[in-house]
């Protein structure tokens, strides 16, 4: 998995005031977890920008003054007005220790049912929790929908790997083809019509089926001649 380094500053306070003075300054206050004693740091707004506006997973190198650290993006706080990122909390990684992230998925291929039967891929699940050693943590998981038709669903299970575990039910839908709504109408207007034109010629045969009763009936011409 790709690597975005921050360069942060140790924080020496880390009361209300010491907060906004950081923010008023475009920096963000941090926090480092996992190694034991909390690492309070700040870094530049700017820093988290390919971090946190981006569609990948990645891990973090934190660069402080007298050491660095590998972590992972932990929980992110933003004003609700602004979108301004408000403070960070990461947590440190060990190559021996596992970690659990929220990876991507990327869909590839092109599924028959939808090009060629006019159906519609939904995409049930966009990222999946996945546990591992941080060196087996994958940049995406990949779902092949270029055999799906109509009907057909992908699982967690279709997209396993024997380095990563997945922390979902194995029957977890990660996407399907379904009928469009335009399709289904379709076919409810056909079967519809189907219907109407049975109806029809069921009176069509009830009219006709009235004909012989008639003509068994008496006449008057033929009520003279037997008299």
């Amino acid at each position: 998995m790709k690597s975005i380094t921050i360069k942060g500053s140790k924080r020496e306070s880390v009361g209300k005031a010491s907060t906004k003075a950081l923010r008023n300054a475009e920096k963000v206050p941090c926090v480092l977890y996992g190694g034991g004693n909390a690492i309070h740091f700040s870094a530049d707004e700017l820093s988290f920008s390919k971090l946190v506006y981006s569609n990948k997973a990645h891990t973090v190198v934190i660069e402080l003054e007298d050491a660095s650290f590998n972590a992972i993006l932990q929980d992110i706080q933003f004003h609700p007005v602004s979108d301004k990122i408000l403070h960070v909390d990461f947590y440190q990684l060990f190559e021996d220790k596992e970690i659990s992230m929220d990876i991507p998925v990327e869909f590839v291929g092109q599924a028959p049912g939808v090009k060629l039967s006019g159906g519609v891929l939904s995409k049930n699940r966009r990222k999946l929790r996945v546990r591992a050693l941080p060196s087996y943590l994958p940049d995406n998981i990949t779902a092949d929908i270029s055999n799906l038709e109509i009907g057909n669903k992908i699982y967690v299970t279709d997209v396993a790997d024997e380095k990563y575990t997945f922390l979902h039910p194995d029957n977890t839908v990660v996407c399907q083809v379904r009928n469009s709504r335009v399709s289904l109408k379709t076919e409810e207007e056909e079967v519809e019509g189907e219907e109407g034109a049975e109806g029809a010629e069921g009176a069509e045969g009830a009219e006709g089926e009235t004909a012989p009763a008639a003509e068994g009936t008496s006449t008057p011409s033929e009520g003279g001649e037997n008299n």
